[in-house]
């Protein structure tokens, strides 16, 4: 089979496939309104129509899958706005948009924009949980933000009595649709952050369609909450609408009723808990009581410390060992010192008294002597000492040598021996010090020594 690559020719199926391959590629996500015309529901849950203006159509297929979704039927002559892509059929060699998401006009339009706010918001981050803030337990005042003369305050008001009295609530009055009315919800939540009125907000109105819901779906709010110090409970609308509020808020409540219900815990709940913990705290304590009790008793009954003797028996007769060891290492001692002086004194009997004084007496006539001439050796050797460092004392006397013609220079300014001429300068002041007296004069003239 020959194809247009070889004889320049196509053929319809490479034609269609080929503009199929041009249109699917670069109309892939197209969002297209239109009225709805020639409207068929088929056995099997798809449906077929067209799209027209007033001067084009163009065929729509909308598959079960996605059909399921909407939220009222189609019918012909309805303006809708269709999110999908070109797809081109070729057994009939037509192109059609198969439709994704279908939204009605007006209603469909503010879902678009909704739509792209929650995507541009998620995409900064607004929606974490992880930055969500936690409720403070017992707030002691709870600002509100709604309307003044809505249902929403009073039922906010009478839950709130129901659960704990005597709270503290401040109101700050907005209006909760129509124009101007986000401007005002923004402008009560940086009120209460500015000037640090309340520890948690409560923002709410009752339920209603998405445009009068939409105040609650614009940046200017959603930035608010997001930026609030104090955190934030979203209550918008019933439960089955979630707002971008209730999306960026630390906590979304379904209703009014339930954020009056979050933020205070019922008093009564309170007081059964603590009326628990004071119970069991009371049945904790008189259990240990019970138990140091019978462990005081097992003591008591116990020997071992039923009597001092119990307790001291052991060193008692630790200690009479003790005395006893003592008693006899004394007596042991006693009898070695009676023997040893017994043997002395048998020593002493076999001495004979004459001859050993006559042994001591030259003994102490033969170290008397050599005491004697030790004495006069050193006093001799010290002496001689002593005259040789007189004479060398002597010798190195200043005074000796100033009288052999020797002088010594002082420095008037410095107060200090002259040794060297470099110390002096012309006019300066000195001293000389002789062996029999002091020279005043001033430097007239310095030469130095010239080694060369």
């Amino acid at each position: 089979m020959q194809t247009q690559e070889q004889n320049g020719v196509f053929t319809v199926s490479e034609l269609t496939f080929c503009i199929k391959g041009l249109l699917e590629n670069n109309f892939k996500s197209i969002i297209v309104q239109g009225e709805v015309s020639n409207y068929k529901l088929q056995s099997s849950g798809h449906i077929y129509f067209s799209l027209k203006d007033k001067e084009s159509q163009i065929a729509v297929a909308f598959f079960k899958m996605s059909a399921r979704l909407l939220s009222r039927p189609i019918k012909d002559g309805d303006q809708i706005l269709i999110k999908g892509e070109i797809n081109v059929y070729p057994p009939r060699g037509n192109y059609q948009i198969i439709a994704r998401e279908i939204s009605f006009v007006g209603l469909g339009e503010l879902l678009l924009k909704l739509h792209e706010l929650k995507e541009k918001l998620k995409a900064k981050g607004w929606f974490d949980q992880a930055i969500k803030k936690q409720l403070p337990f017992l707030p002691k005042k709870i600002g509100v933000v709604t309307s003044p003369t809505g249902a929403v305050i009073q039922d906010i008001i009478n839950i709130l009595n129901r659960r704990y009295k005597n709270f503290h609530l401040i109101l700050n009055p907005v209006k909760v649709q129509g124009d101007g009315a986000a401007s005002e919800i923004a402008q009560a939540i940086n009120d209460f952050n500015t000037y640090n009125l309340v520890d948690v907000i409560i923002v709410g109105r009752g339920g209603g369609s998405l445009e009068d819901l939409w105040p609650f779906n614009e940046e200017i709010v959603a930035k608010a909450i997001f930026e609030s110090k104090i955190p934030i409970i979203s209550a918008v609308g019933h439960e089955t609408d979630v707002s971008i509020s209730d999306l960026v808020a630390d906590v979304r409540a379904p209703t009014p009723s339930a954020a009056a219900e979050l933020v205070l815990p019922q008093k009564e709940l309170i007081l059964n808990t603590l009326k628990n913990y004071h119970n069991q705290i009371g049945k904790n304590v008189y259990l240990q009581t019970q138990n140091y009790k019978k462990l005081v008793n097992n003591f008591s009954k116990n020997s071992f410390l039923s009597s001092s003797t119990a307790l001291l028996a052991r060193k008692m007769q630790h200690l009479d060992d003790f005395k006893n060891e003592l008693e006899n290492t004394i007596l042991f001692r006693l009898e070695n010192q009676k023997n040893s002086l017994k043997s002395m004194q048998e020593k002493i009997s076999l001495l004979s008294p004459t001859n050993q004084i006559k042994i001591l007496k030259e003994r102490l006539d033969m170290l008397s002597k050599r005491l004697t001439e030790s004495i006069k050796k050193q006093f001799l050797f010290n002496k001689d000492k002593f005259l040789r460092s007189v004479s060398h004392l002597r010798s190195i006397d200043p005074k000796n040598l100033l009288k052999k013609g020797y002088s010594i220079l002082f420095s008037q300014k410095k107060n200090s021996i002259i040794l060297s001429s470099t110390e002096v300068v012309k006019n300066d002041e000195i001293s000389i010090v002789l062996h029999d007296g002091k020279i005043f004069a001033t430097i007239n003239e310095i030469e130095l020594k010239n080694d060369k």
